[in-house]
């Protein structure tokens, strides 16, 4: 006898780790939270979302195809430009937010890879020194 089965629908939504420290941090007005960009999870229009929609390791990968892959979602995100806003108000210390990679807080063009830069880059940064 065959069983049916039924396929329950995992639903993800990212948060972050310090609005879960500290309850109302965001209520200054000086930083912008996730709740007044991506809506709250009681909301049904924080699945359309394609952050919440996604794998969310996806928006924090270490890989060049990743971040691309990340950002190409966030492509096409209405709430794109508020999203990035407040990433950069509340200084994320990485991941790709409004289809932009932050780093430390603020908008980088790439990772860094480990190890030591090509000797171009430390030329270039060495020619920039010296113009200082």
């Amino acid at each position: 006898m065959k069983k049916d089965t039924q396929r329950e629908e995992v639903r993800a939504m990212t948060v972050l780790f310090s609005e879960l420290q500290v309850p109302g941090w965001a209520d200054s007005g000086e930083k912008i939270g996730l709740n007044d960009v991506t809506f709250s999870y009681d909301n049904a229009k924080a699945f359309t979302l394609p952050c919440h929609v996604a794998d969310p390791e996806l928006f924090y990968s270490e890989t060049d195809q990743g971040i691309l892959e990340a950002k190409a979602l966030c492509g096409t995100c209405p709430v794109r430009n508020k999203c990035l806003d407040g990433a950069l108000s509340r200084q994320e210390p990485c991941g790709v937010w409004g289809g932009q990679l932050i780093e430390d807080g603020v908008i980088i063009e790439r990772k860094r890879r480990a190890g030591r830069p090509p000797r171009q880059v430390i030329a270039a940064a060495r020619l920039m020194e010296d113009q200082i």
